[in-house]
């Protein structure tokens, strides 16, 4: 398992490109699989703590169930206001619940949005950003171990 803080060793500039993406904007798109393997999307926030992404949400909300029961997601950034400004960015990879001390620690510092939540760090299986410049598009692929690959069209 990849955590953000080795996607960041591994890929500085392409890590940097990609939290900027998702801090640009509250609020971002998360894909998980219901019970019967078909997609779901919910809107999610994410967060960087601790060399770690993480998700949290409402106890028992549906996308928490999806990711205890099969831990798979895709999480694609806000891309912005009709513009392509700074790229467009996803991740995809496997979540796993925080539990215990550490979880306690995370939601103490949100005291004033919600008073429990479900918290998942999000593993890394692979990165991709897409920018346009002019007339190219340019998608930059990062997976474990493999560096990042860029493809030009």
């Amino acid at each position: 398992m990849t955590n953000w803080a080795q996607f960041e060793t591994e890929a500085p500039d392409l890590a940097k490109a990609v939290a900027t993406r998702f801090e640009a904007h509250k609020h971002h798109v998360l894909a998980t699989l219901r019970k019967d393997g078909s997609p779901r999307v919910s809107g999610t926030e994410v967060e960087f703590h601790d060399g770690a992404l993480l998700l949290g949400s409402m106890v028992g909300a549906r996308k928490v169930q999806d990711l205890q029961r099969d831990p798979r997601y895709s999480l694609h950034s806000n891309p912005g206001h009709h513009t392509m400004e700074g790229g467009d960015a996803k991740i995809s990879g496997h979540a796993r619940e925080i539990r215990g001390e550490r979880k306690q620690q995370i939601v103490d510092r949100y005291p004033d949005e919600i008073p429990e939540a479900d918290v998942f760090e999000l593993d890394l299986d692979e990165v991709v950003h897409t920018t346009v410049d002019g007339e190219h598009l340019y998608v930059d692929l990062w997976r474990p171990g493999a560096g990042v690959t860029r493809f030009t069209k």
